[in-house]
């Protein structure tokens, strides 16, 4: 009885373990066996994408750095929406970087999109490069929320804006379903008041929260004072 109990308490470890590990690979993932999370990331976040964008204006001939890209599915529809601009891809996962170069492989080669290794908290761009940046479901893991909004403001013209965009906040919809779940990410889902202030104490104006009460999302946009 006591072998069968040490067997039954290895295996739930085990799978618990391995359950895990693929868990992380949403926060990070590796070059080979994060591709099916970026692919999967692809699909389910492209809706709420679409969304998102519709609560900001861009204009053809913009730059724009897409924080956080991933697979690389919202680099793809910045680029149709700035026909004339350019649009800047940045992940601090490798295995990101290498299926995001991937899915915007002939836009990269036109020279409309570059995609680099980067963390939000150190952006390798000169001061005042983008009239846009967007984060899509990434703020989550952002190490040090306050400087890391300062350090994309750098980056901003001035009157440029930053859009964040998440499928999850503190007190929305499914919050209690999908709050244990970024927990065990070692995530941070914000509630649309502290959004507010965390843009404001990052030297953003005319913040603006909208939400999609029935699937629980969230988009927040602030701008760069002139």
């Amino acid at each position: 009885m006591p072998g069968q109990m040490i067997r039954q308490i290895i295996i739930y470890v085990v799978t618990f373990g391995v359950a895990f590990g693929l868990m992380r690979q949403v926060r990070k993932p590796h070059r080979w066996i994060g591709r099916p999370f970026l692919w999967i990331m692809n699909q389910t976040h492209s809706a709420l994408t679409d969304w998102g964008l519709e609560h900001v204006a861009i204009e053809k001939d913009f730059t724009i750095l897409d924080v956080g890209c991933g697979g690389g599915r919202t680099i793809q529809k910045l680029a149709a929406l700035a026909s004339a601009g350019s649009v800047y891809g940045i992940d601090y996962a490798s295995g990101s970087v290498a299926a995001s170069r991937t899915k915007n492989a002939e836009l990269i080669k036109a020279g409309r999109v570059e995609i680099d290794q980067a963390s939000v908290s150190q952006l390798p761009f000169a001061d005042a490069r983008f009239d846009l940046v967007t984060a899509v479901e990434t703020q989550y893991y952002w190490p040090d929320l306050v400087n890391d909004m300062k350090e994309i403001r750098r980056t901003l013209k001035p009157g440029g804006r930053l859009i964040v965009i998440a499928e999850t906040f503190s007190g929305g919809r499914f919050d209690n379903v999908k709050g244990s779940v970024m927990a065990l990410l070692g995530s941070n889902a914000l509630s649309e008041e502290r959004q507010r202030e965390l843009f404001s104490g990052a030297g953003f104006d005319e913040v603006q929260t909208f939400i999609e009460k029935s699937k629980g999302w969230i988009c927040v946009v602030g701008r760069k004072p002139d």
